[in-house]
């Protein structure tokens, strides 16, 4: 019989406990509930009001894995959901806005990707975001070189941005910005890519173009385009080990000699935010507009 948790008043189920979704550390979902529920106060702040799209691995990530965007049957009905616009007609999403909802999705076994946009102002940017992937044989040592330039080049336009792991093989940096579309967004951050391929074109791409990706960084600007959802702060990913996209200091990004040095699993987290809170916390107040044009 499936257990039953009360979680701030709400009855959640909570189904295989025991069962190892990381076979390479042999972590278990029961883990997997107790990293979300020991983090949700700074992960919750990210996900609020933003429709999440969960990325599937019930059976780890040997296993299969897929998308769900749509609410998935037997959502209960405390769960908040909205209408989003989609160009073959509105659908209705998750929206994780508390602890009882994110311990349903955790039990999902999903990682958590949103749109920098909010349910309340679809297609309305209040997130630039900027994935930077090394091609082999470069690794996130490069991306940080890459991110360190565009940092600065942001700061000349007046934009901080912040930087977090995507906790698979590269970086990403987030900024706050307002009163621009997603469109908008998107071709200011296609622009920046554009700018450090040409500052570091043995280093930086802006195309995706597969062959041309081998030791060089993709800045991957699409992921603005209000349809697009990158991996949320804080997430678990399905990859052999529970590693985590989680947010990280300049300092060590500057200090970034080896690829392991951003490498932050489960474990890692709980005492990185009782060191440093929420790195990510200015995302939630901030607000930068964009260059004029």
């Amino acid at each position: 019989m499936t257990p039953i948790t009360e979680v701030e008043g709400r009855r959640v189920a909570l189904s295989n406990l025991e069962k190892v979704l990381y076979p390479a550390t042999g972590f278990t979902k029961g883990e997997v509930l107790h990293y979300y529920a020991t983090v949700a106060e700074v992960f919750l702040p990210h996900l609020r009001d933003r429709p999440v799209s969960f990325l599937r691995y019930p059976d780890g990530p040997d296993g299969q894995i897929f998308f769900t965007k749509n609410v998935p049957p037997g959502t209960p009905d405390w769960v908040t959901t909205a209408e989003v616009p989609r160009s073959d007609g509105p659908a209705r999403m998750v929206l994780v806005q508390d602890l009882p909802s994110l311990m349903w999705a955790a039990n999902q076994v999903a990682e958590f990707h949103t749109h920098q946009w909010v349910a309340q102002a679809p297609g309305v940017a209040d997130r630039l975001v900027l994935d930077l992937d090394p091609g082999s044989p470069a690794t996130v040592v490069e991306c940080c070189e890459v991110a360190l330039w565009l940092r600065d080049r942001l700061a000349e336009d007046g934009i901080d941005a912040y930087a977090k792991t995507s906790g698979s093989k590269g970086l990403h940096l987030l900024a706050a910005v307002s009163g621009s579309s997603s469109e908008e967004v998107s071709e200011y951050a296609k622009q920046l890519a554009l700018e450090a391929e040409e500052a570091m074109p043995r280093l930086a791409l802006h195309r995706m173009t597969r062959s041309l990706r081998p030791g060089k960084v993709f800045v991957d600007w699409s992921q603005n385009a209000a349809r697009k959802t990158t991996a949320a702060p804080y997430t678990l990913r399905a990859r052999p080990e529970p590693w985590v996209s989680a947010p990280v200091t300049w300092a060590e990004v500057e200090e970034c000699r080896s690829p392991g040095r951003l490498a932050f699993g489960a474990p890692d987290i709980p005492p990185r935010v009782q060191d440093y809170g929420d790195l990510l916390a200015p995302l939630l107040t901030e607000s930068q507009a964009l260059p004029s044009a």
